[in-house]
């Protein structure tokens, strides 16, 4: 069954997942929003936990000018949905920010994968 949590509490579990990114990593995010919504865009699969919208940092190149900001999405429903407690919720949060945050660093689904963050 799924659990309920107040949007605030849920943008708080976000917010400590972001905290919990080690700083050498996080001095290397730039033009990056994250944002929480409450489910997926109506043409992505209704139980995507999370969503890059941007240029990967080892596609850019010196041609690209002025951009606006990467975008972040963390689905708060498909995540609330998929969890028997809060434990796992904050688990799963953690883990979808930080697969995302590596969207941004290059890093594909396959590795992620390997690396325990899918």
């Amino acid at each position: 069954m799924p659990i309920e949590m107040d949007p605030e509490r849920f943008d708080a579990l976000v917010d400590r997942a972001l905290d919990g990114i080690p700083e050498e990593l996080a001095a290397l995010v730039h033009n990056v929003v994250v944002l929480v919504e409450d489910e997926p865009p109506a043409d992505e699969p209704s139980d995507l936990l999370g969503l890059y919208d941007g240029v990967a940092l080892t596609e850019r190149d010196h041609t690209m000018g002025v951009e606006l900001p990467d975008r972040i999405f963390i689905f708060r429903g498909p995540l609330l949905d998929m969890c028997a407690d809060e434990a796992e919720l904050v688990e799963e949060v953690r883990i979808t920010v930080v697969h995302e945050v590596a969207h941004h660093f290059g890093i594909d689904d396959e590795r992620l994968h390997q690396l325990g963050y899918a």
